[in-house]
């Protein structure tokens, strides 16, 4: 026997609000509420399996942060809308190889997306984003952090990169490592903002 039907849908708002989980209107009858029967936490957001007690209908919606609209406002005065693929791409870059957990990285945008949808604004300034994520990439994983404060601080050599570290508390990047900050790389990790450099603050 075949079971209640079953669609998907998109419905975007803070994956943290709760009351907004049970909110859902059925897409087929109308019916208010709906009941989740099961939800899983991903990279992009929550994914919630729903069914509708009125009509039976079973349904899935992907509920991410909104944060659709929100324009960056680069140091050079223009602006662009925020890009999650973008940020996400960069940050795979600045990660590759390098042994991070199972979802480091989505969990970082996430968190950047996070902070945007709740900030309350229509513009942020990009060096914003790209400090929340140095913060992140500097506690996760040096090589990383490294990589992608490069292209965001403009370091121009290895002993700069080096002094970084250093200046963070961390320990020389081994001299068997060093190859490996940009090991592979295509390109640079694509720079959110470039800031001064340490020399001319």
């Amino acid at each position: 026997m075949c079971g209640p039907p079953v669609c998907t849908a998109s419905h975007f708002q803070t994956p943290s609000s709760p009351g907004n989980a049970k909110a859902m209107q059925c897409p087929t009858c109308g019916h208010v509420p709906t009941t989740v029967v099961d939800h899983e936490v991903n990279g992009s957001g929550v994914r919630r399996q729903r069914s509708c007690p009125e009509c039976g209908l079973r349904f899935a919606t992907h509920e991410q942060a909104a944060t659709v609209g929100i324009q960056v406002r680069k140091r050079d005065g223009r602006r662009e809308e925020f890009q999650r693929h973008k940020l996400l791409e960069s940050l795979r870059i600045s990660a590759r190889k390098r042994d991070l957990a199972a979802g480091a990285i989505e969990a970082i945008v996430e968190d950047v997306e996070r902070r945007l949808s709740v900030s309350g604004h229509d513009e942020v300034p990009s060096r914003v984003i790209s400090e929340i994520v140095i913060g992140h990439l500097r506690m996760l994983d040096p090589i990383a952090y490294i990589r992608f404060a490069s292209a965001y601080r403009q370091f121009v050599s290895i002993d700069d990169m080096l002094g970084e570290l250093e200046r963070l508390e961390y320990s020389p990047v081994p001299p068997a490592e060093q190859p490996r900050l940009f090991e592979e790389l295509p390109f640079a990790p694509t720079p959110i903002e470039s800031a001064p450099s340490a020399a001319s603050r």
